[in-house]
């Protein structure tokens, strides 16, 4: 028997403290629970809750153990403009969360809406399925036994029994905690014979105008100025380095729903003098990703060489403790709150942006415990599992496809910038940045959201799936994720009904039950339309 523990420094929580938002935040009600179920979902993610309402209507017994308190992951966090190449990619619970949210103003079906609305489809689905749900419950420790996952505890005190399980969480901590391969960061070009993995110089999201790196300017033995990597990339070659995280902010220029953005307790200036330098040399900030939703409010996203993406401050968070977790998230909560009141205020912005954006603010009836601001950090990227099948480049260019697909992505392989660094002529240049078109919707192969054969036979990861680092970044969408959340469900009930190991559920059952439950597998018609929120 095999047990795998999150090890927690509580000395470490104390010196974190604590202020909203929040990642980690231990609840302080001990549960003292045992529960037996059909199917344990952990993660109360976008998927998550796809997932249990998915399982609720075939009738299995199931349990949601989130982490924290928020639900909906990024759909219902300030992700309303939604990530999609191809909408008609998308079926199952997923086509219908967005009919849902469509009926809400009035259409048949909406992809850009306000973070509330989303929130209520959940709790709509959790009312209506009557969902067993239990927030702030961290996961503590795995039992395993002959290569299954009998049991797991959370930090206050829940006992989930379970015949199946399903990491719908962003990090992959279940699927860490029960010991089957995974990794993180990025491979080399020539591990999957890939041209878009491990370092890449481009010019999207650039820097656009040469600025020196140094805290006094052309002086190297002054140091570097905060965020900036001593490193030197070589192209192609891999590394342990994350892709940027960001919040999507709700944000509104109405002034009958706002409330004003203000120094952050804690906001250095000299954090932002690379930006300030930058935006001397000519550079304007734009409203270019202040993507519109409904009634007045925009779903802002990074946009350019420093933005809202804290490059390089997220190496740490796939491994990190919880109390990591919640200094990074902090760091990110500070670097965001600081940009927005720089933009407001500093004499190095140009007014031309600066004066307009004054009419900017939080939306007053998003985010209510948390004053606007988005509860959910967008982790674009965390660990990701490694299985028999490893979705490549070659599958999102369509030169090699899944021959056992359950569900279709099509957007773009998308990777944000992973760190900064000096060049050769001196200067500041970004890293990481991808976006490169992927052609038709392709198959994700069901070998890809199951550990290898022989490691785990009751655990499915339709987030952290395997995936090379630039295959990911196509995938990593939410509409996706919550169609992987559901027919992983079906595969979980196949196993179940058949009495098998995930890996031994016959592809022909699976695709049946699938096509019956409104899952696209096959090709689709071109899109008319699509939208990146990148």
């Amino acid at each position: 028997m095999q047990c795998y523990v999150f090890d927690l420094s509580w000395a470490e929580r104390e010196i974190v403290g604590m202020q909203k938002p929040y990642y980690y935040s231990p609840s302080s009600k001990q549960l003292n629970k045992i529960l037996t179920r059909d199917l344990c979902v952990f993660g109360g993610t976008s998927g998550g809750i796809a997932a249990a309402t998915a399982a609720c209507r075939m009738g299995l017994s199931v349990v949601v153990i989130e982490p924290g308190k928020h639900i909906g992951g990024l759909s219902s966090g300030g992700l309303g403009f939604t990530d999609v190449g191809n909408k008609q990619a998308i079926g199952g619970i997923a086509r219908e969360f967005y009919k849902r949210v469509g009926k809400h103003y009035g259409v048949d079906e909406h992809w850009r809406f306000e973070p509330h609305v989303a929130g209520q489809v959940f709790a709509d689905w959790i009312r209506e399925e009557n969902i067993e749900l239990y927030t702030e419950s961290f996961l503590h420790r795995v039992e395993r036994k002959d290569n299954r996952i009998v049991r797991l505890w959370t930090q206050n005190g829940l006992e989930v029994v379970a015949r199946m399980f399903i990491d719908c969480s962003y990090e992959g901590d279940l699927m860490a905690a029960t010991g089957v391969s995974c990794t993180y960061g990025r491979e080399d070009n020539s591990t999957y014979g890939e041209t878009l993995n491990g370092a890449q110089v481009r010019n999207k999201n650039q820097f656009d105008f040469p600025i020196d790196p140094y805290v006094e300017e052309k002086n190297p033995s002054s140091g570097l100025l905060p965020g900036i990597d001593p490193c030197v990339p070589v192209i192609g070659q891999g590394d342990k380095r994350i892709q940027a995280y960001n919040f999507r902010l709700c944000l509104t220029n109405s002034s009958d729903n706002q409330l004003p953005i203000r120094e952050p307790e804690g906001y250095r200036r000299e954090d932002y003098e690379l930006l300030a330098r930058y935006c001397r040399a000519g550079y304007i900030p734009e409203f270019g990703k202040f993507d519109a939703l409904e009634n007045s409010k925009v779903d802002m996203n990074n946009r350019g060489a420093f933005s809202t993406d804290y490059i390089g401050c997220n190496y740490r968070f796939p491994f990190a403790t919880y109390a990591e977790r919640e200094v990074i998230f902090q760091q990110h909560v500070l670097h965001t709150q600081g940009l927005l009141w720089f933009w407001k205020q500093d004499q190095a912005v140009d007014s031309s942006f600066q004066n307009p954006f004054q009419s900017w603010g939080w939306a007053a009836d998003e985010f209510l415990d948390t004053g606007g601001f988005p509860p959910a950090l967008y982790i674009r990227e965390a660990r990701r599992l490694v299985g028999d099948v490893v979705m490549t480049e070659h599958h999102c260019t369509g030169s090699d496809t899944a021959e056992d697909p359950i569900a279709l992505a099509a957007y773009t392989m998308d990777s944000h910038n992973c760190r900064r660094f000096v060049d050769e002529s001196g200067c500041v240049r970004n890293e990481g940045d991808v976006q490169v078109p992927c052609g038709p919707p392709y198959p994700i192969s069901y070998r890809a959201v199951i550990p290898a054969r022989g490691e785990c036979t009751n655990l499915l990861v339709p987030f952290c799936l395997s995936a090379s680092h630039i295959a990911f970044g196509s995938i990593r969408m939410e509409p996706v994720f919550m169609v992987l959340a559901e027919s992983c469900v079906h595969a979980a009930y196949l196993a179940l009904r058949g009495n098998r190991a995930v890996q031994d559920v016959p592809y022909e059952e699976l695709n049946l039950s699938l096509l019956r439950a409104g899952q696209k597998l096959t090709d689709v018609p071109k899109a008319k339309d699509t939208q990146s929120g990148e």
